[in-house]
């Protein structure tokens, strides 16, 4: 096999624009869809003082160098979530954003460097709403490119169908045959007894697995790519120790008001009912920097103007959804880099 012809070669240009075109019709017909929806578009900072606090999320860092030649460390943003979080507490009811956004330590069939979000926000609305705007988000992709179906890797999904809404703990019964519950105490889970129930399913751990650790095994092998077959599914009520932006739902502490969108097994949107209490959001910011300085031996900032910023947010549900994974899905794209107008050379 020989090299990979570059993507500005003519020809392979030639294969990828009407892939490229769809998105452009999909990026129109979504402002749109927004527009009428009484959105107002807005444009987040890529730099930030702090990437997002997440232990696994791997950001992009610079320095600012100031006419006094002082530096500081600044970050490239993995989301404009923490932006848009401070305009909701500014008094911006409804607003999105179809965001660049950069991710280290990612590249594959979905997943690249430097991609698009589309990412929106409802104050004082349910994030039963959320769902509705992702579903419905769906239909107007398909319809602006042409496409009857959702297609990856030979799985299908309707994109006009009602979708199939199942919270995690039924998915984990359902697809693993695993008690997630049984495992699962407000403040964590149980290490030992969902290892011990991964065991019994054929789910090879680690020793120096943690609860989380075997819970993202789990997910990918037996639920993912099981979801979003022949119509979405919304995989809703996560573990809260997996929800490190989402408020605990009132009926069930152990769980948070996040929902992830699946369609042909692959994930398309994460959306929350946000947490407003910035206490709490500190305490969960702290632990997950512990563990990114315990795991990957460094932690980012904590914005403490964001969080000054989300004690001042009214209740708000929101959602991020990556557009060139919709993109893929609508057109039947086989990787993400077919529907990037320049993507990245993979390193040699």
């Amino acid at each position: 096999m020989g090299p990979v012809s570059p993507w500005w070669e003519p020809h392979v240009h030639a294969d990828r624009r009407p892939l490229l075109l769809a998105r452009g019709r999909i990026i129109a017909a979504l402002r749109t869809f927004f527009a009428v929806r009484d959105f107002v578009e807005i444009e987040a900072g890529i730099l930030q003082v702090s990437p997002g606090n997440e232990a696994h999320l791997h950001a992009f860092a610079t320095e600012l160098v100031t006419p006094a030649a002082a530096r500081s460390r600044l970050y490239l943003h993995t989301s404009p979530e923490f932006a848009a979080k401070k305009l909701l507490a500014a008094g911006e009811p409804r607003m999105f954003e179809l965001a660049r956004v950069f991710r280290n330590r990612a590249r594959g069939a979905l997943h690249h460097p430097e991609f698009t979000l589309l990412e929106w926000y409802r104050a004082n609305e349910p994030y039963e709403t959320v769902m509705d705007d992702c579903v419905a988000i769906l239909g107007v992709a398909a319809r602006a490119a042409g496409a009857r179906a959702l297609t990856f890797r030979g799985r299908c999904a309707d994109p006009f169908a009602p979708p199939e809404r199942l919270t995690v703990a039924d998915a984990f019964a359902r697809l693993a045959g695993i008690d997630l519950m049984a495992t699962l105490g407000q403040h964590g889970g149980d290490r030992d007894a969902l290892a011990r129930q991964a065991a019994a399913a054929g789910i090879g751990c680690a020793a120096d697995d943690d609860w989380s650790d075997v819970f993202s095994r789990i997910l990918v092998e037996r639920i993912e790519p099981n979801l979003g077959i022949g119509r979405v599914t919304i995989l809703d009520e996560y573990p809260a120790v997996e929800a490190a932006l989402a408020r605990r739902k009132p009926s069930d502490p152990r769980v948070a008001e996040r929902f992830e969108l699946y369609a042909c097994g692959v994930e398309l949107a994460n959306a929350f009912g946000e947490l407003t209490d910035a206490d709490e959001q500190r305490r969960r910011f702290e632990s997950e920097m512990a563990e990114k300085a315990r795991r990957y031996g460094e932690r980012y900032p904590i914005d403490e103007d964001f969080l000054a910023a989300l004690a001042r947010m009214p209740p708000a549900s929101g959602s991020a959804l990556g557009l060139d994974r919709l993109v893929m899905l609508v057109t039947g794209a086989s990787r993400i880099d077919q529907v990037i107008w320049t993507p990245l050379a993979a390193p040699e």
